[in-house]
């Protein structure tokens, strides 16, 4: 934003219906003056048209989008063969699935995403307005089709082997980035996962350090790409996994997980919160350690489960809950996932939530 663009953002807060001629006295400026810095700032994303709503509420996320192909075996897979089973074709992506968890949980979410200006496409931006999702800042790309993850899993509900096409989010650049710099000023927070580039990474965290941002890390190969910038970023989630990878530090005890946890704490990490699958979730920041161990359940989907506990991560901390009840109320969330064959359950609310951590006795 320019100078005067804060001045005139400033008195619009303070007004939200303070005229355009109010707003040229004020700051002794021509009235068609005051109209082209208020079509700017429209056009940035930063107020939304009469009234001057202030676009403030929304959280932005940023990343993958795409469909999900799942495959899943009635027996145990028997490679170089056809295994009988179920297929279903949904709606997925890291960014995406945390977008529509976060709306579930009836926050306001701004996705920035890419997709192909294709069927699927056309699919994805229709599942998101039905979500209640903000895609006026989607990327629709001529060069690429719709980013596509196939995935085949066992008769356990766990992944066996999966096969991405991503290469349209190479297209999420900084200069693309940059134009929607005033919504991403204006946000609640800002949540990333490696599906983007390196250097667009690197942009978001040295452009938007003022915000709180919080870091999908996807998989241990796209975990690599926030090895050198790990400080950056309010709060990380990974896996034993990516943990090892990023700190350089293998988990093999309780210690060994406390030793891992201080490293991203001095590193500048706010929050550190570690998914052990079975073995449950431990946490830590400058106040509190502990972990959580898992409830026993049937899986019938395990894809999405670190999507919504991302999500309700987040909610939480926007909440003012503690690490502890963030952590308690993902692992609920997730649960509610795991029980669904969609990526994103729509049984996915807080009451739900509340339910299955009473019901299970989670803590």
């Amino acid at each position: 934003m320019t100078g005067r663009e804060r001045e005139i953002l400033k008195l619009i807060s303070e007004n939200p219906l303070i005229s355009q001629k109010e707003l040229a006295d004020i700051l002794n400026i021509k009235r068609s003056s005051v109209a082209v810095h208020i079509g700017n700032l429209i056009k940035k994303g930063i107020i939304k048209g009469k009234g001057y709503i202030l676009n403030n509420q929304e959280i932005i996320v940023i990343g993958g989008s795409n469909i999900d192909i799942q495959g899943f075996s009635n027996e145990k897979l028997i490679r170089n063969d056809s295994n009988p089973g179920k297929i279903e074709l949904s709606v997925g992506g890291v960014a995406r699935n945390i977008a529509e968890n976060l709306s579930l949980l009836k926050e306001n979410v701004n996705l920035i995403s890419a997709i192909g200006d294709d069927i699927y496409g056309k699919k994805v931006l229709n599942e998101l307005k039905f979500s209640n999702i903000v895609t006026d800042n989607m990327l629709i790309s001529k060069k690429h089709s719709t980013s596509t993850y196939l995935s085949i899993l066992d008769n356990d509900g766990d992944m066996d082997v999966a096969i991405s096409a991503m290469d349209i989010f190479n297209e999420i650049t900084s200069e693309f980035l940059r134009e929607k710099s005033g919504i991403i000023n204006m946000s609640k927070c800002i949540v990333l996962d490696t599906n983007l580039t390196k250097e667009t990474i690197d942009y978001i965290t040295n452009n938007y350090s003022h915000k709180d941002i919080f870091i999908d890390t996807v998989s241990t190969t796209k975990a690599l790409k926030i090895k050198d910038i790990i400080g950056k970023f309010h709060t990380i989630k990974p896996n034993k996994y990516e943990a090892e990878i990023l700190s350089g530090i293998k988990i093999k005890s309780k210690n060994d997980l406390e030793k891992v946890a201080n490293y991203f704490l001095n590193k500048g990490v706010k929050n550190i919160i570690i998914t052990l699958g079975k073995e449950g979730v431990f946490y830590k920041n400058e106040n509190t350690s502990g972990h959580i161990k898992s409830p026993e359940i049937d899986i019938i989907n395990a894809t999405g489960a670190g999507d919504s506990f991302m999500a309700s991560l987040i909610y939480g901390y926007l909440n003012d809950f503690s690490l502890e009840e963030r952590v308690i109320f993902s692992i609920g969330a997730s649960i509610i996932t795991m029980k669904s064959y969609n990526t994103v359950s729509r049984d996915m609310s807080i009451n739900n939530i509340k339910n299955i951590i009473e019901e299970m006795n989670i803590c």
